[in-house]
C-alpha cells in the first residue's frame, strides 16, 4: 500500500488554525491523482474543526499528520487531553459554537494515546 505522510508542526495558538488549513490545502493539492475540488474541501473542513477543536477542549496544543491510501485520506490530530469528545448543544446565539463536533462526527473515531489522544477522521478519496 503507498503511503504518503505529513507532519505539521505543533500547533499552538488559534491562529494557527489557518496554517493547518492551509497545510491542508497544499497536501491534498499535490496529491497524485488529483482528488476533487469537493473532496479537498472536505479535508480542509475536517482539519479546520479538528485542530480548533484540540486546541479549545484539548489543551491549547496539538499535532496533525495527514495521510494518503489507496482508497481514502486520513486526518489526524493528536492533543495531550485524555478526555474525549462529547456532543453537546450548539448555541444557536453563535458565541460559543458546538456545530463543529456533530457535523464530523460520523466521519471520526478517538482513541487513546500515551499523553492524550488522537482524533482520526478517514475521508474517501
Amino acid at each position: 500500500m503507498n503511503t504518503m505522510s505529513i507532519d505539521a508542526v505543533t500547533i499552538h495558538s488559534a491562529t494557527s488554525v489557518a496554517d493547518a488549513r492551509g497545510k491542508a490545502r497544499d497536501f491534498v493539492e499535490d496529491l497524485a491523482p488529483a482528488i476533487g475540488a469537493e473532496a479537498a474541501d472536505t479535508v480542509v473542513l475536517v482539519v479546520s474543526e479538528l485542530v480548533t477543536n484540540a486546541l479549545r477542549h484539548g489543551g491549547g496544543t496539538c499535532t496533525l499528520n495527514l495521510t494518503t491510501h489507496p482508497d481514502s485520506i486520513e486526518v489526524a490530530v493528536h492533543d495531550p487531553s485524555p478526555h474525549t469528545p462529547c456532543m453537546r448543544t450548539p448555541d444557536l446565539t453563535g458565541s460559543t459554537g458546538g456545530f463543529g463536533w456533530p457535523m464530523i462526527n460520523h466521519l471520526a473515531r478517538t482513541r487513546q494515546a500515551a499523553g492524550g489522544k488522537t482524533v482520526t477522521a478517514f475521508l474517501p478519496r
